[in-house]
């Protein structure tokens, strides 16, 4: 197991590092867990992640704990994730370079918490990135933590489904959710104002065809945070159908200067690899491959190791490509 099996109320079921057994399956069946994360062979990959786990384990609990026993406008706890917000930006601030690297950010199914403790990630390294001072990206940490806090006072099931195909009191519920979470934190003095805009206007858009107030401005910080919330939702199943990496990113670029702002989205892309280490690809010669490491500057051009030809067969010795050196080599798609 690559990461814990929880039931419902967050007890472990199975631990990470548990190796599976066929009776496990078998039970996860009757339980109704449809996926579970696993750890490949594959020592090779270099993947390098935004946060480091001990980090995200640790703020993962907190940010859990504190929203799974919040109830609509007891907040005092809830000041408690302007801390969790700081540990997140102390942890990328601590890592060598950050601002150069790309970053392997992988699809996968989430909760709403872990969803939040993302985008906290994504939002803050994009802030960092565009040099906004320290002050207004700890807004941003604190923001994203509870952008979606809304959401604990609804009833609506929005995972991997597009909200589009709710009947229509449904999708008018759920499009309220900023509202509720706005509203509820209105009037509280440890978060900032321009965190309370964050988790109203996280789902506005350029053309005004977001929800759910259409202002006339949005507040480049709130840009920022629709930019990865989009992201981070189209590849965990949130509000949406889950998709690859590489396809969320189609969509970001697809609405450049439409739905979201060109620059930040740029930004975004910059430190984000179009196929992360460890992804099976397919070559436009037929070949299998897995995806060792990425090039800065050609996020869709890494290095992959060559695992079958093109007719199917397994390759035994050591096949390298770095896609920046063969020109003739691209990648045509991932594979599940």
């Amino acid at each position: 197991m690559a990461r814990d099996i929880r039931n419902k109320d967050y007890q472990i079921l199975l631990p990470q590092g548990t190796v599976i057994r066929k009776d496990y399956i078998e039970k996860f069946d009757e339980l109704g867990i449809t996926e579970v994360y696993v750890k490949t062979d594959n020592p090779e990959a270099d993947e390098i992640a935004i946060l480091r786990s001990e980090t995200e384990e640790s703020v993962k609990n907190t940010v859990r704990d504190i929203l799974e026993h919040h109830t609509y406008r007891h907040n005092q706890e809830l000041a408690e994730l302007s801390d969790a917000a700081d540990d997140i930006i102390d942890s990328i601030l601590q890592e060598n370079q950050v601002v150069e690297k790309v970053f392997d950010i992988k699809e996968r199914s989430a909760d709403i918490y872990e969803h939040s403790i993302n985008i906290c990630a994504l939002s803050i390294l994009t802030a960092l990135k565009m040099g906004l001072d320290i002050k207004r990206i700890h807004d941003i940490g604190v923001g994203c933590l509870l952008h979606d806090i809304g959401m604990r006072y609804m009833t609506v099931d929005y995972n991997n489904q597009d909200v589009g195909t709710l009947n229509k009191q449904s999708l008018t519920e759920y499009k309220k959710h900023p509202i509720y979470g706005y509203l509820a934190l209105k009037d509280e003095t440890w978060i900032s104002k321009l965190s309370k805009s964050i988790i109203l206007y996280h789902h506005e858009r350029l053309d005004d065809s977001g929800f759910p107030m259409h202002p006339r401005e949005i507040p480049l910080e709130c840009r920022i945070v629709s930019v990865c919330d989009t992201f981070d939702e189209m590849i965990c199943g949130i509000g949406c159908r889950r998709v690859k990496v590489y396809e969320a990113i189609e969509y970001l670029k697809s609405f450049k200067n439409i739905l979201f702002d060109d620059k930040i989205v740029d930004v975004f892309l910059e430190f984000t690899a179009v196929y992360p280490a460890g992804t099976y690809v397919l070559t436009n010669e037929g070949e299998l491959a897995v995806v060792l490491s990425q090039n800065k500057g050609f996020q869709d051009r890494p290095v992959i190791k060559i695992l079958k030809d093109k007719h199917g067969n397994q390759v035994d010795r050591k096949i390298i490509k770095d896609l920046v050196k063969v020109h003739n080599v691209f990648i045509e798609k991932a594979m599940d």
